[in-house]
Parts: C-alpha cells; structure tokens; sequence
C-alpha cells in the first residue's frame, strides 16, 4: 500500500511540474476584471521563481470586500474590510512587492506555515523509534516548518475564480528534515457573508508531523496605523500552555483564571502587559498558544474561537476552527525598522495574530493532541475569519 501510495504521488507531482510547464500560471487562470479591485499592483507579483509562475490573484465578495494572494507561500497580501460607516482599509500587514517577501528580511507576513507551525524543542522529534532532525532556526528550537518553510516556496494555482483559490504542492520526502512526500491542498474562499474560509489538506507515504495554520498579522485600524493595544479581544479557551525561556511549552495546561492570560470576557489587549507575570517576560507580551473550549460552535459545527473589535473604526474580526488551539501573538518582535504597504513603519505591537493550530512541540509531549498522520489518513484543519463592524 505504501509503495502504491508512493507512486501515485511521483506521478502527479510528474504532472504537477509538466502543467507548470505547459501552461503557466498567468496563462491558465486569468482573473476577471471585477477580481482586480486592488491596492496593490499585480504587476510588482509577477516573476517567475526557479521556473515556477508567480502571480497576484484577487478574491472578492458582493460588499466590496477584497483578499489579494500570492502564489508565492500562500500569502494574503492585502485585505480590505470596511469600517462602521463603509470605509475601507488594508487590515493586513506585509509589502507591495513580491522582491520584498523574496529579498527582505524572512518574515512570515500573511503566509502559510508548515508543516509545523510553531516551535518543536531541539529541532527533533522522533516516531515509531526513528528520530527526525530538522533546523535550529529559533535559536536551538525549530520554527514554523524550518528554513524554508511553505511559506518560501512557489504553490500550484489549481483551481481560481471570483470567491475562490486552491493551492497545492508536494512537500518532498525529507524537505526541511521531515519524512513522507506530503501532498498540500489549500483551499481560500472570500463569501457574501464576509468570510473568510481556509481549509487544508494532507496525505503522506510516511508517518510524519503536520501542523497547517495561516499567518496574517492583523490591524484593524488599517495596517501601520500603530499599536493593537485598544482592540478589545476574546479567546474561547479556559487554559493556555505556559511556556519556557525558549518559548518551548512545558506541558503544563494551566487555567487563564486570575492570570492576564485570562481574555474569556473582553477586554483590551493592553490592558494587562505591564502585570509582573512571568509569562508576559518570557514572551515579553503575548506569545501563547490557548486551549480552545469546545462550546459553543457556529452552523458548521466550527468552534467559537476568538472574537477582536477595534473600537474607534468598529471593524471586527471572529475566529472559527476545528483545531484544539490558537497562538495569540502581540505583535512582539516588530521593531518600527519595517516599512508597510503605504510607507507607514511597523511598531512594536502594532499586530496580532490568531494562528488556529495543535499545539507547540506536540511531537515531544505525548500528553498534547497528537500531529502525527501515517498513510492512509487524511490531515483536514479548518479556519474561518468572520469580519464586520458595531457602531458603538
């Protein structure tokens, strides 16, 4: 069975770099007129990447609202939301140019991570007695699928239209120290009801690790319009996974309640960061992932996850999945040196991300929900982000 499986994979990735090819990807899939309400020029997303097509592809619903992708790991580079009395913002963090993701510092700015989002200890883990090496790029520990991770690699536009894109690539036996030839399938659909829908699959020949998330650091004042600290946000989960001094989990599941971790009623994301907690000085603010809750869930038996509202502009963001956690991230790490898409420079703390996940290191603590998939299985994740706006 294994063997068959192995096959089949070689023979459509055969076929996957034939198409390519054959028939590039601004050749196959040409986006209509009313997909090119953007921003940010397709023209500067147009190259073409050790023979792979690169391009920019718009998704846009029936209230003006506009996701702008590129090929080039899964990027969302523009996303336009209204506020409270219908005026549009970029809401989304990242560049103008494809050469600024390709040549610039690594930023993981709207991307796809994989296959494993966040940290695993050491860079190693092992299954079925075999122990697995992979790169130290987070300072001893491994980081966001490594130093070329799926978000520094071109993907395969399968399937584009008006609402929808679909993504797909095979993830070589071994690439970035990880076993199996994994076939990806991605799939981003922009509804009428302001959604925004993210689906993965994946199917392997080994047993392997996956852990698929999405990683749009977010503003909803409008990108590089300052700090997130008065957005009022809510996480769904009673406990989160306290952390080590290299941001490693320590397989404690440890209650929110009393700590500034505890965001199960809303409140401003500032309004515990200068609390003496030892947490907030090892992630120096927010970097944790939180236990999902399993109540309440949405129509399509999604999960509640998180819910953030910009007070000034009333736009608001909800969070939807089937995963058991989420990494609340605040912005931390941005220093101001970085320049955003309307010449506006990056501050401290001026995003967050909600990055729907298993959780960190999960490979080295048995205890955690297991990311281990074996042939024959399918690996399915689904995050939905829901935008709309109050008035009060």
């Amino acid at each position: 069975m294994r063997a068959i499986l192995a096959t089949v994979i070689l023979v459509l990735s055969m076929v996957s770099c034939k198409n390519k090819k054959d028939k590039p990807a601004d050749m196959a899939i040409k986006p209509s007129a009313k997909t090119m309400k953007t921003t940010v020029s397709p023209e500067n997303f147009k190259d073409i990447i050790n023979g792979d097509s690169v391009n920019l592809y718009v998704l846009s619903n029936k209230n003006g609202i506009t996701a702008a992708f590129t090929n080039y790991g899964q990027r969302l580079v523009a996303l336009h939301t209204p506020d409270k009395n219908g005026a549009f913002e970029d809401i989304v963090l990242g560049h103008n140019t494809l050469k600024e993701y390709v040549d610039g510092p690594k930023s993981y700015f709207g991307s796809v991570i994989g296959r494993y989002g966040n940290r695993i200890k050491k860079g190693q883990f092992s299954i079925d007695d075999e122990t697995y090496t992979l790169a130290k790029n987070n300072n001893e520990n491994h980081l966001h699928g490594g130093d070329k991770g799926f978000e520094s690699v071109v993907w395969d536009v399968k399937q584009y239209n008006d609402s929808r894109i679909v993504f797909s690539r095979l993830s070589p036996d071994m690439e970035e120290g990880y076993p199996g030839n994994l076939m990806v399938k991605v799939s981003y659909e922009l509804t009428d009801d302001n959604e925004l829908k993210i689906s993965y699959k994946a199917e392997t020949d080994k047993p392997t690790v996956v852990n698929l998330t999405h990683h749009s650091f977010f503003n909803l004042k409008g990108e590089g319009e300052g700090d997130i600290n008065d957005h009022i946000l809510t996480i769904n989960a009673n406990h989160y996974t306290p952390v080590d001094a290299g941001l490693i989990p320590t397989g404690e599941i440890a209650k929110v309640a009393g700590t500034p971790f505890d965001f199960t009623t809303p409140k401003a994301i500032g309004t515990d960061l200068s609390v003496d907690f030892e947490q907030l000085k090892i992630g120096n603010g927010y970097d944790h992932n939180f236990v999902l809750n399993d109540t309440p869930k949405n129509d399509d038996g999604l999960v509640f996850c998180a819910k953030v509202v910009e007070p000034e502009s009333g736009r608001t963001l909800e969070v939807y999945t089937d995963e058991p956690g989420v990494q609340f991230y605040g912005g931390n790490f941005l220093t101001g040196k970085t320049m955003g898409k309307r010449g506006k420079p990056y501050a401290f703390r001026g995003s967050f991300c909600l990055e729907t996940q298993h959780f960190p290191d999960s490979p080295n603590k048995p205890q955690f929900p297991t990311t281990v998939i074996r042939p024959g299985e399918t690996y399915t994740s689904t995050c939905v982000y829901k935008f709309g706006t109050v008035t009060n």
